[in-house]
């Protein structure tokens, strides 16, 4: 296992920053790094550590505010959306205990190893997304619940198909971020590596309840979805009943210019 600098701290600071919808690492120069299953770089003036996610996020252990935002200044290029008021989640390391644990935000370790900084940065980083994405789903859950009971009440729903499709296309891309980018459901490659840190990955897993949490974010996410598409079906419906009509007034109409026409030729 490789030691940090780091380890010579009692107390550490690990900060999680979201930065953006997304970090192209593949352009990332790697020849300085200390990690690459996440990427692991040295951060700061001292020995701080920054361990880098494609899903927007860095985690910084042991630097101090200034550093990191020169840190996060330097990849400016390699963000996408940047966000120019990050989310940020904080978790307290107690180096040198004498046994492994995770309580009240806070992490006991005997010593910080490069692994076992990636393992907690893995966890902090899903539970930053997931913070995010719950703030974001309880927003559309929102505003998806006074057109469901207007159609409760009246049976009706004043809102047009093309608004109801974006709402379909945020909730898409809320998944698509959450499974295909964050994976928050898999495990980190690190623990192939090194299985025994299991058991540090399922307390901080416990901690931040991310299973729990991701489950309850695909069941709101399952009832908007269905919803919103139910509404979507009845407008169409809607607009179908419409064109109808349409036709058959253009029809009736058609009839009325060639009853008019024959009552002429005949008249004449």
């Amino acid at each position: 296992m490789n030691q940090l600098a780091l380890n010579s701290r009692q107390h550490v600071k690990a900060r999680a920053r979201l930065i953006g919808d997304r970090l192209d690492l593949k352009n990332f120069k790697i020849a300085d790094a200390i990690g690459t299953t996440p990427l692991t770089l040295k951060a700061g003036a001292g020995d701080g550590v920054a361990v880098l996610f494609r899903y927007g996020v860095i985690v910084f252990f042991g630097v101090d505010e200034e550093d990191e935002a020169r840190f996060v200044e330097s990849l400016q290029t390699l963000i996408t959306n940047v966000d120019p008021n990050p989310e940020i989640e904080e978790l307290e390391i107690h180096c040198g205990q004498s046994g492994l644990g995770v309580h009240s935000g806070a992490v006991s370790l005997d010593q910080i190893t490069l692994e076992k900084v990636q393992v907690i940065a893995d966890a902090l980083g899903k539970n930053l997304v997931l913070s995010l994405y719950e703030k974001e789903v309880a927003s559309k859950f929102d505003g998806i619940a006074p057109l469901a009971l207007e159609l409760a009440t009246s049976g009706k729903v004043h809102a047009d198909s093309r608004s109801l499709l974006s709402k379909i296309g945020n909730l898409i891309l809320i998944e698509h971020r959450m499974v295909g980018r964050a994976e928050i459901g898999d495990k980190p490659e690190i623990l192939w590596e090194f299985p025994f840190l299991g058991g540090l990955y399922a307390a901080l897993e416990d901690e931040f309840e991310l299973h729990e949490r991701q489950a309850a974010l695909e069941r709101k996410l399952n009832l908007i979805s269905d919803t919103v598409k139910t509404l979507a079906d009845i407008l169409e419906n809607k607009q179908i009943h419409k064109l109808e009509w349409y036709v058959i007034g253009l029809i009736f109409f058609e009839t009325l210019l060639l009853l008019l026409d024959l009552v002429r030729q005949h008249v004449f």
